[in-house]
């Protein structure tokens, strides 16, 4: 039983100020080596090291892996593009919306080194306009990656494809990481924070402020229920 991981833990708290919970909160490393630490879909152990400099670290026949933490929901309360919005939400609004995020259901691993010297996954899903950190556009994109099909993240993904390999298929990887509250009930499809026709026709921002709302109750909706699924899986005996 993974019974350690307290599900309503905001890493914020434990940050030093100007400091990033994702690599200054010691819990969350732990709840990451924790929960990620487990068979894959193939049978094999895929064990993460987080004793040494790297964030977490697996070494093995499968390969050579560096993972690192993303908080993946972004409240966006410190984009300059939407300040016209955020300063129109009640600050308590904000401040949960941030706290929640910060808990281990708001939190993902991606490969964390550089390849060639190029973005990695959690740099290029921040910078490309199409996705502006959102995450359930990421997940589209890994989606569509498991598929073959073209995505504004496809190029970084595939720089990354023995990472996403390890999990067979987008089922095994929503599966592996406790995705199933994002995904329709057969995982073929993403439920998004916001409507969502194609990557090229709509700013991924919320345009006003009931579209915010929108975005913030349906993201803390999603973090809520993966938390909850979370629990349940720390709650499972270990197979």
């Amino acid at each position: 039983m993974r019974t350690e991981i307290d599900i309503t833990f905001d890493f914020q708290s434990e940050t030093p100020p100007g400091k990033d919970p994702d690599t200054a909160s010691p819990t969350l490393r732990s709840y990451h080596k924790l929960l990620w630490s487990k068979t894959l879909p193939g049978g094999a152990d895929f064990a993460l090291d987080a004793s040494g400099r790297n964030y977490l670290y697996h070494l093995s026949g499968l390969g050579e892996f560096w993972l690192s933490s993303d908080a993946v929901v972004p409240s966006f309360s410190r984009n300059p593009r939407m300040s016209h919005i955020i300063s129109q939400i009640p600050q308590e609004d904000l401040d949960s919306f941030n706290s929640l995020g910060y808990t281990i259901g708001g939190v993902m691993v991606f490969p964390g080194n550089r390849v060639d010297g190029k973005m990695t996954v959690n740099q290029a899903r921040g910078c490309y306009g199409s996705i502006k950190d959102r995450f359930d556009l990421t997940l589209e994109c890994i989606r569509r990656h498991y598929c073959d099909e073209s995505s504004p993240l496809g190029e970084v993904l595939e720089r990354y494809a023995d990472f996403f390999g390890l999990f067979g298929d987008f089922r095994g990887y929503v599966e592996y990481f406790l995705l199933q509250d994002l995904v329709s009930a057969e995982c073929s499809a993403v439920r998004f924070s916001a409507p969502f026709e194609d990557f090229a026709t709509a700013s991924p921002l919320p345009g006003s402020v009931e579209a915010y709302r929108d975005y913030r109750q349906r993201s803390m909706e999603f973090i809520d229920a993966r938390n909850r699924r979370i629990l349940e899986f720390c709650s499972a005996p270990a197979s």
